[in-house]
């Protein structure tokens, strides 16, 4: 008889979490498993994918962050109907939710799935932000299992005070079929963006967020400027009004404003990364396993990262690693990349993405887990 297993996230758009669950619903054995994916804000572009994929979605219909009895009994309705064997949460606010269900699904398995690592900005979301920190904290042995998605933040978890024997780390996979090399998407988003084919340009990808450390590649491009003409720079992401603005004020201050595009978001990123030359993660905390660097090297990019996460396992030997928040050391490693570009070095960037971080590799490891925990 076919498992039940039910996601529960908050959204899904556009991101990395929400990518990871569209990703891993798919690739689950439709023949040992029945998939839903339950979210609470309707109208996230996700949505069309799963259903693309004959995977049930379930809009919970939540208006507000207040929104918590009605919410809260429209889950519960749902849940019973589905009657799932595993209900696997992502992040913060859906993995507490699952151990609040608990008295009313004493048989379903409860999983967490933990996305970040390190956060040396706790008060950056609020008063909300720290209570559903600490509540993670102090519930975290109630779950079942807990699925980790980087060796670095299973780390960070442990020090939290989170139960090591519920804690296994399964990292992110990445579409290999979908991120490629493609040389005909290259020439198209170059062409829409006015770059020409003796011009560099490197891009960074994630939403507008002070762990994404976007003023360390802009202040590191401002140095690249001083020595290069033909090099333009590009941020993919939105975020907070207000953030932009003050992004888009740092530009102009290091005269940047005619060298870098704000595209924000893309439905084309496997377009998007090839018509990259270099991609840069300068992120200063909180990474746990980036998407996009994945998504990146699928596309045979060669990648620069800051040493956050798991970044630099990420990579190995394909990359250049440079300590965070250091704008000069990223633009004495971009300067070195440039130097040893070359087509021949693609396929062995997109093999290690092959062969450590599949999709294959991320459903098997993710259904060892469901059978093991549901002994059967």
């Amino acid at each position: 008889m076919k498992k039940k297993v039910t996601f529960l996230i908050r959204d899904l758009n556009y991101a990395g979490a929400q990518r990871q669950v569209v990703t891993l619903a798919k690739a689950l054995n439709k023949e040992c498993f029945d998939i839903s994916v339950l979210h609470h804000y309707s109208n996230g572009p996700l949505e069309k994918d799963l259903k693309d994929a004959n995977i049930v979605t379930i809009s919970l219909e939540k208006w507000s962050r207040w929104d918590i009895v009605a919410f809260f009994w429209h889950l519960v309705k749902d849940l019973k109907r589905i009657k799932p064997d595993i209900l696997h949460g992502y992040l913060g606010d859906a993995n507490l939710l699952t151990i609040f269900l608990k008295p009313f699904f004493p048989s379903t398995k409860m999983i967490w799935g933990l996305r970040n690592s390190n956060n040396e900005n706790p008060n950056q979301y609020g008063w909300v932000g720290l209570l559903l920190d600490k509540l993670n904290c102090l519930l975290s042995p109630l779950a079942d299992l807990i699925i980790v998605n980087s060796h670095a933040g299973r780390a960070y978890s442990l020090t939290k005070g989170y139960p090591a024997e519920k804690m296994v780390v399964i990292p992110n996979g990445i579409d290999t079929e979908c991120f490629k090399p493609d040389r005909e998407a290259r020439a198209r988003v170059r062409a829409e963006w006015k770059i020409s084919v003796d011009t560099l340009l490197l891009g960074v990808v994630g939403r507008l967020d002070p762990m994404k450390d976007y003023p360390n590649f802009l202040k590191a491009a401002a140095l690249l400027c001083q020595e290069r003409k033909n090099i333009v720079f590009v941020c993919i992401g939105k975020g907070p009004e207000d953030y932009a603005r003050e992004l888009q004020q740092l530009t102009a201050h290091l005269n940047l404003s005619e060298k870098v595009i704000w595209a924000g978001t893309r439905a084309d990123m496997p377009a998007v990364y090839n018509a990259l030359d270099i991609y840069v993660s300068a992120s200063a905390y909180g990474e746990g396993f980036s998407n996009a660097l994945g998504e990146a090297m699928a596309c045979g990019l060669p990648c620069i990262v800051t040493d956050v996460g798991d970044s630099a396992w990420i990579v190995g030997d394909t990359g250049v690693i440079v300590p965070p928040k250091n704008p000069q050391a990223l633009a004495n490693a971009i300067k070195q990349m440039i130097e040893k570009i070359d087509d021949r070095n693609q396929e062995s960037i997109r093999q290690r993405i092959l062969n450590q971080f599949s999709v294959p590799e991320l459903a098997k490891k993710t259904e060892a887990v469901f059978f093991q925990l549901l002994k059967c």
